[in-house]
């Protein structure tokens, strides 16, 4: 009798907990509004298209090649894959029987109309800061685009993360609901920045390192992070560009997509430096105010090391764009045999641009001044070596070709060898051939590890990359 007492009060403890679960987890739906087409003013949708860019809304909600906003694009996960959703105005597969609450709950609190729980790869954890105006101007901007009807894919979860309501543990551990706050004792520019970085823009959401369970880790605000297949570098005090950032060379960056000190943007980057350019040069320059401040001033070690870099690259510019004398300045390190053909490949494949007169966005950037050269993964390296950089639909940009049918991964092993000894002076990289090879099959994940200790897994990357 005894036994059986323990187990029946087990078993409504059990009951009385997973019934306490589902009140907690508990949302209501939301009425349908008609899915008639409401009228909106020429300038609140005009502001709402800036807002749109600010988060890059489109590149997650949109396959290439077909339908803007009609979602369906796979977003690989450590925890599976989660497919974006439809946030186009058709009122059965999209949202077009979301009222404006419904929208602003779904940015406040990662709760969709009919109350179901949101993944953060919709990065609620950020947009919950955007001000009601801004998600007016936002929920505008959409229910006027062209209505796609485009049914949802199933996400592909690991058990039992399929079950939403677990989400709103998730939530209780890690989502500080609210607005943003402005800091008094800052500028006006500077909030504007904060507000933009970190709600729609979600700049953390590739920039921070995340947790266990998916959380961005705020004792690392910045620190670097990964985002479909690429390192996203550092953008705090340890940002491990040659040349400090500042505020200048930021805004041009995110103006233009490219920066002669820096290099071109490109993967994800490259889409977010892409839609920044409808915006109004303030809100760039805000965006770039408020980054420089949290990498704050370099030392004076680094500030001297950096000039001294730029004083070489630059007398070397001057010397000769002559693109024969480059190449034949290619010289094997010191002391390793491993990197003869890596030379011989860097001078037939990479000299011709990347040791020439022509300047950027069209030329080549010197590797010395390469933060992928110089970062604790060559991740990004093998990425841009194999696929190369695409041109950009409509407008001059940056143009590389992708070399993984003309190498294999032994012969992009020893070119990216050579180019980290010669142009970094840094430790040799571990694993990249082995890196190199996933990321060209496919075969993940692969998990990074760099100096910093920060495991990461990248996703696949797509040759449009």
């Amino acid at each position: 009798m005894m036994v059986v007492r323990i187990v029946l009060i087990v078993l409504g403890l059990v009951v009385l907990g997973g019934a306490a679960f589902a009140a907690f987890a508990w949302r209501s739906e939301i009425e349908p509004i008609s899915g008639e087409t409401a009228e909106f003013g020429a300038d609140l949708l005009e502001r709402g298209a800036q807002l749109a860019a600010v988060g890059n809304c489109i590149a997650c909600h949109t396959v290439p090649g077909e339908k803007a906003f009609a979602g369906g694009l796979p977003l690989p996960t450590p925890f599976g894959t989660i497919y974006s959703t439809n946030i186009t105005p058709d009122p059965e597969t999209g949202i077009g029987r979301w009222s404006e609450e419904a929208f602003r709950r779904a940015m406040r609190e990662g709760v969709d109309r009919e109350g179901r729980h949101l993944y953060p790869a919709f990065p609620y954890d950020h947009f919950t800061r955007v001000t009601d105006e801004d998600n007016r101007a936002l929920y505008a901007y959409l229910m006027t685009r062209e209505p796609v009807r485009a049914e949802p894919r199933q996400n592909d979860l690991v058990f039992p993360l399929g079950f939403r309501p677990l989400l709103a543990g998730w939530k209780f551990l890690f989502l500080d609901k609210g607005p943003h706050q402005p800091v008094a004792e800052q500028s006006a520019e500077w909030n504007r920045g904060a507000y933009l970085a970190e709600g729609l823009g979600h700049c953390g959401a590739c920039h921070t390192p995340r947790n266990a369970l998916g959380a961005a880790d705020s004792s690392r605000h910045f620190g670097g992070g990964e985002a479909e297949g690429w390192i996203a570098y550092a953008i705090n005090e340890s940002s491990p560009a040659p040349i400090p950032w500042n505020e200048d060379s930021l805004a041009f960056y995110l103006r233009n997509g490219w920066h002669e000190l820096h290099g071109v943007s490109r993967g994800p980057m490259a889409e977010v430096t892409g839609n920044l350019g409808g915006l109004p040069d303030s809100d760039i320059e805000a965006i770039a105010i408020y980054v420089a401040s949290i990498m704050g001033e370099p030392s004076d070690q680094r500030r001297a090391e950096a000039d001294r870099l730029l004083e070489e690259v630059r007398s070397d510019a001057a010397k000769s764009g002559d693109v024969v004398q480059a190449v034949d300045s290619v010289v094997q390190p010191q002391g390793s045999d491993i990197h003869g053909e890596g030379a011989a490949i860097y001078a037939a494949a990479c000299a011709t641009c990347h040791e020439s007169d022509r300047p950027l966005p069209f030329g080549g950037l010197d590797f010395r001044l390469s933060t992928a050269v110089n970062a604790a993964s060559p991740q990004n390296i093998v990425n841009v070596t194999l696929f190369g950089l695409p041109p950009a639909d409509g407008e001059a940009s940056s143009v590389m070709p992708g070399f993984a049918g003309a190498l294999d991964d032994r012969q992009v092993g020893e070119l990216l060898a050579y180019m980290r000894a010669r142009f970094s002076g840094r430790e040799a990289w571990d694993g990249v051939e082995e890196m190199v090879r996933a990321t060209r099959s496919g075969d993940y994940p692969v998990t990074i590890r760099p100096s910093d200790g920060i495991e990461r897994a990248p996703t696949n990357v797509g040759a449009e990359y």
